[in-house]
């Protein structure tokens, strides 16, 4: 590893430390570490590979401060130590696999369109205008105030923002279409044509 790259992870900001920690073990569900000796933070290191780009007081830092914060819990029985997201650890983690979304465009359209069609109440507002945002953030085009369109796959993308946002199947729809009526402007918008 050269020293550029080096310094680059050792000298990391502690927010992207925060970011790793929480979207690793949201991916995980938690992890649990053999607890015997007093080098928890080496056998946390040992356990998530990944991690050993960062200083070994950083990442023991960080965790005291997730601690802290309230967002993971450590829990230790016998020798082992368990850790875990609580309720607003996994929403912040949920938050960062949310900033974070993209969607991938395959090299050649299928030639299909996706419509996500949304209803949601005016109890959600708010919901309903992030999950707007974000199809917004995300490339969709409207084709009317609760219906978005978009070339390419993005099923699992649609599915992660319903349960992100608390929205169900019936608030949330996506449709796969073979042919939308003069939808060349649709292909202008996505350069498709």
């Amino acid at each position: 590893m050269g020293i550029k790259k080096y310094k680059y992870y050792f000298y990391k900001p502690k927010s992207e430390i925060v970011k790793d920690i929480l979207t690793w073990l949201a991916i995980a569900g938690g992890i649990y570490i053999a607890a015997t000796s007093p080098y928890f933070v080496r056998n946390l290191l040992r356990s998530i590979k990944k991690w050993r780009r960062y200083s070994k007081k950083k990442i023991a830092d960080t965790f005291y401060n997730l601690k802290r914060q309230g967002l993971i819990e450590i829990h230790q029985k016998g020798p082992q130590i368990y850790i875990s997201l609580t309720k607003e650890g996994k929403k912040k983690a949920g938050r960062f696999q949310i900033d974070a979304l993209k969607i991938k465009k395959p090299k050649k359209w299928d030639g299909k369109w996706r419509l996500v069609i949304f209803d949601i109440s005016q109890l959600k507002k708010f919901h309903r205008e992030a999950f707007r945002g974000k199809l917004k953030e995300l490339g969709f085009c409207p084709l009317q105030k609760s219906v978005w369109v978009y070339p390419f796959d993005c099923q699992a993308e649609i599915e992660l923002l319903r349960e992100f946002f608390g929205l169900t199947e019936k608030e949330i729809k996506l449709i796969i279409a073979e042919k939308i009526e003069n939808d060349w402007e649709i292909k202008k918008f996505f350069k498709l044509s």
